[in-house]
């Protein structure tokens, strides 16, 4: 076996222990998307109008989740770090960082739904030929969107302590708190929705209701089981016993941490951003790009898992300053993660025809949807190797390159050229995705680039 080759492959002990760190995010983030599959499959079997209109509200939490992933992960490199130099004291400051940061995002986020909902909504609306079947979805979006927002402050507060588990080693326990809020959300969608058992038949307000429970439930479970498990988590005694976190390291976080959070904020904008110029193409757009990303998400669990099991992993080996074990980790961990994507881009590639079959909508957007499938199937072992760098080039915390990485692209390159591809050429939805999905390729090389480089090894905890 030639060399090159074989620093790809790790040994049987190396894969142990990546498995024993992926594996529970894995089932976490499975269970997670699975449960999002039914969920979107049981709006879709009372009509395209309704899965259509919970998809576009979905979008809007969507860009508030991924800044609150954003903001946790800019601290939680700290986290990781701390953790891998056996400091509780700055695995707690860095905790109580999250919490002023994700308690500050989730007020302004809750004013701007609020009072801009219907405007964010209407932009997304874009189909002229049908104004009753616009205002239908512009409503059932707003129904669905005024309850999740009840649900947004436990939802920030789950991802400030399970990202820190995560990152201090403990991922069983954010899976089974996750399971456990996955099992009340699948549940109450069976019986709101549908108002089985005696329960009212809500539809997409019965969607939204079960979603914000099953959040309360999430909480409630994994503050519990960290406070209760102090000798375990030594960051959880006296976690609350002060707010005080120390100025130097405020600031550090800040300098390292707001790139990452703006990256999180103007990548997932930029996301909505290019379902809105999809959506100039009609609403049976609309609802089949809601199909192919639900149905991604859940194909792409794996190596979506393998980038945050790199972070930590990386992270920790950086934290101990064990320079050349992190450099070897991440090697193999990006050949892994693509060997991964390749197995489960194969399976979606076949299964692309029969998945659009599960909804009960028309034949056009049955159609549009298996196109888009087979795309993102063949496109899925380049954003698995652009998702593994990300992840790596941010356990150094090297955020500003990451920065320009993932989000400066985004709005460069992505959108410019969806834009222009929508608004000045009779391209059809199916080439304006595929051209977009290919700019995949250039990321791949840059970050493949920057991580042979090494740019991003540094301990930012030694001091």
């Amino acid at each position: 076996m030639p060399s090159k080759l074989r620093r790809l492959i790790g040994s049987r002990a190396f894969y142990a222990m990546v498995l024993a760190v992926v594996m529970p995010i894995i089932v976490q983030n499975a269970i997670t998307n699975f449960v999002n599959l039914l969920d979107n499959l049981m709006v879709g079997r009372i009509g395209t109008d309704q899965m259509s209109g919970v998809a576009i509200a979905n979008q809007l939490v969507f860009v508030f989740s991924l800044t609150i992933f954003g903001a946790v992960s800019g601290a939680g490199i700290f986290t990781a770090q701390f953790h891998g130099a056996g400091n509780a004291d700055g695995v707690r400051a860095s905790f109580r960082y999250k919490l002023y940061v994700c308690l500050l995002l989730t007020t302004a986020a809750l004013i701007l739904f609020a009072c801009a909902g219907p405007r964010l909504v209407s932009l997304y609306l874009n189909d002229t030929t049908d104004p009753e079947r616009v205002a239908r979805t512009l409503d059932f979006a707003m129904q669905y969107l005024r309850v999740m927002l009840l649900g947004l402050l436990p939802f920030a507060l789950t991802q400030c302590y399970a990202g820190t588990l995560r990152e201090t080693g403990e991922t069983a326990m954010p899976m089974f708190a996750s399971i456990l809020a996955v099992t009340v959300n699948l549940s109450f969608n069976y019986l709101l929705i549908f108002g089985k058992l005696g329960f009212p038949r809500l539809g997409v307000r019965g969607a939204a209701i079960a979603t914000v429970l099953s959040r309360y439930v999430e909480l409630i479970f994994i503050v519990i089981y960290t406070h209760t498990h102090c000798k375990k988590h030594p960051f959880a005694e006296g976690l609350y016993r002060t707010l005080h976190i120390p100025v130097r390291l405020a600031r550090d976080i800040t300098t390292k941490g707001m790139p990452l959070l703006a990256n999180e904020l103007l990548w997932s904008m930029g996301m909505a951003t290019l379902t809105q110029i999809y959506s100039l193409r009609g609403l049976d757009v609309v609802a089949a790009t809601n199909i192919t990303s639900t149905m991604y998400n859940l194909f792409a669990v794996a190596f979506h898992s393998m980038g945050s099991a790199a972070a930590i992993i990386v992270g920790q080996a950086l934290g101990a300053n064990a320079i050349d074990t992190a450099k070897d980790y991440a090697a193999k961990l990006m050949a892994f993660s693509v060997a991964i994507s390749m197995f489960f881009g194969g399976l979606l590639l076949s299964l692309s025809h029969c998945i659009p079959l599960l909804y009960n909508t028309t034949a056009s957007v049955h159609s549009l949807a298996t196109a888009l499938l087979r795309v993102t199937a063949c496109v899925m072992p380049l954003s698995s190797l652009v998702h593994c760098a990300y992840f790596i080039l941010r356990s150094g915390g090297k955020t500003g390159v990451t920065f320009l990485f993932d989000c400066v692209f985004m709005w460069s390159i992505n959108i410019p050229v969806a834009f222009v591809l929508a608004h000045f050429t009779g391209m059809g939805i199916v080439g304006i995705f595929l051209c977009v999905q290919l700019m995949e390729g250039i990321k791949a090389i840059i970050g493949t680039l920057l991580v042979r480089k090494g740019i991003w090894i540094h301990n930012i905890v030694s001091n």
